[in-house]
């Protein structure tokens, strides 16, 4: 599928160092670009994502992936998983997260992160407040904000992507190990 708006003419200094992190420019932000504005604020908000300490980037990396695999933003777990491998994260557990609730890689923390994920994602939301408050427990009152702060964003870009009809730009190709198909016959993990 091609985006449904056609990709915008990014300034040289900006393509350039997109290509220096990724190898290409990312389909996104070459759409986004029609509002520079707006792609620029989403830039400077996801740069300043990585800044954030407070929760393991592994639980983040797993929550962007869970996110993504609901919303059925391709782009997104594409991305997600590229970055995991880049950022020397498991990927062995990060290739499961499309099938986390079948897997058997994933510690118990790291399954109350995806089922957050997932619960923040469905519409309307169904984070209980028992979820919360174990997670809590476990991350701190710091950890909590940023980890709910993460995924909101996540939604948001997901989302986003999907509505301009984005999808995979093969970044995942690159990870020695594939990633695992979704569950269900809409090829979007179930939230059963």
């Amino acid at each position: 599928m091609a985006p449904r708006i056609p990709k915008a003419e990014l300034p040289a200094e900006l393509k350039e160092n997109m290509i220096k992190q990724l190898g290409e420019v990312p389909e996104p932000v070459e759409v986004v670009w029609h509002s520079p504005r707006v792609a620029t604020s989403n830039l400077e908000f996801s740069a300043r994502l990585s800044e954030w300490d407070a929760v393991d980037e592994s639980l983040k990396s797993f929550a962007h992936m869970a996110v993504a695999g609901q919303v059925g933003c391709g782009w997104c777990l594409d991305v997600g998983y590229f970055q995991a491998q880049n950022q020397q994260l498991d990927l062995a557990k990060a290739s499961q997260v499309p099938r986390w609730r079948e897997s058997d890689v994933f510690a118990p923390l790291e399954r109350d992160v995806l089922e957050y994920a997932e619960a923040m994602t469905n519409t309307p939301p169904t984070v209980t407040g028992e979820l919360y408050a174990g997670l809590l427990d476990r991350l701190g009152p710091a950890g909590m904000v940023e980890l709910t702060a993460y995924i909101a964003f996540v939604n948001m870009a997901a989302r986003n992507n999907n509505a301009n009809g984005i999808t995979s730009q093969g970044f995942s190709e690159a990870c020695a190990i594939p990633l695992a198909e979704r569950p269900g016959a809409d090829g979007v993990a179930s939230s059963a």
